[in-house]
């Protein structure tokens, strides 16, 4: 399973910004659960969102209501979509995939909030 994750980058303080990640190699991607996480320095690496196949989606208590999460099935790519963006969501986002009980990590994006 590959994982390929893009659009982390720079932003300042109440930006914006959009990650994406194409997901390949297993037949079992079009059902898996898809997301992201994310790992602070000095920190554990927590759940940022995930979806279902079907659309429906968990989100961490610190980003709820900033964030949002989405996929497309046909393409095997999942979204994630952050509005508000502030110090403390600086960090790598690592793309995941689930299934077959089995977590698949991606190489991860770096996004950084900064004035």
């Amino acid at each position: 399973v590959q994982l390929q994750a893009s659009g982390g980058g720079l932003v300042e303080p109440g930006g914006s910004l959009t990650l994406s990640c194409a997901a390949s190699g297993s037949r079992f991607l079009n059902s898996a659960r898809l997301g992201w996480y994310r790992q602070a320095p000095g920190k554990q690496r927590e759940l940022v969102a995930t979806i279902t196949r079907a659309g429906y989606p968990t989100l961490g208590d610190s980003v709820r209501g900033r964030f949002r999460v989405s996929r497309d099935n046909a393409k095997n790519e999942v979204y994630l979509q952050m509005n508000s963006l502030n110090l403390e969501d600086t960090a790598v986002y690592y793309c995941n995939a689930f299934f077959g009980a089995t977590h698949y990590w991606g190489q991860g994006t770096l996004v950084t909030v900064s004035s």
